[in-house]
């Protein structure tokens, strides 16, 4: 199964200029779903996690499900303020700006086994966060995996971390 075909395309979203790739269209096809996932899950579970930590917010829609099909636990990373308890925060550069994430500060034990999830890479800033704020929680990130990659924005380049990707967009 091409996977592409059940990526919708949505110009100038969420403004000009930029062409959204909406997995939303392939979550609500089952068969599709159900391949994606299982293709994940071979690519995933060659690392041996022991946990999947899920980019806010679509990479919760994956991680959450491949970490129950692949018997491991998961942890979020998410947007200031959305965690109860103590949690340890991590500010980082955007292309144009800044932005904060955080984890639950006993999230990850350390020395954990952690694949970061996303929907999907494209500059790599937030998934090069996440891999930094995990690691300083004591985390062995051995990989990042998410289902589209942007590949003209090189934001493989800026990660530690083997990557594993789906599907690739080369413009």
């Amino acid at each position: 199964m091409d996977l592409k075909d059940h990526i919708r395309s949505i110009p100038d979203f969420p403004k000009p200029g930029i062409l959204f790739y909406d997995i939303s269209t392939l979550l609500r096809h089952a068969d599709a779903w159900q391949v994606a996932m299982g293709r994940l899950a071979n690519s995933v579970r060659a690392y041996h996690p022991t946990v999947l930590a899920g980019v806010e917010s679509r990479g919760f829609l994956l991680a959450a499900p491949l970490a129950l099909k692949l018997g491991c636990g998961f942890t979020m990373i998410r947007k200031p303020g959305k965690l109860p308890g103590a949690t340890v925060g991590l500010d980082y550069a955007l292309e144009y700006g800044s932005d904060r994430i955080e984890i639950q500060a006993d999230a990850i034990e350390p020395g954990a086994r952690v694949v970061v999830v996303d929907d999907l890479l494209a500059t790599g800033g937030t998934m090069a966060a996440g891999i930094k704020l995990l690691q300083t929680l004591g985390a062995d990130v051995v990989a990042a995996a998410v289902m589209i990659e942007l590949t003209f924005l090189k934001g493989r380049e800026r990660l530690s971390v083997p990557v594993e990707a789906l599907m690739q967009y080369d413009n």
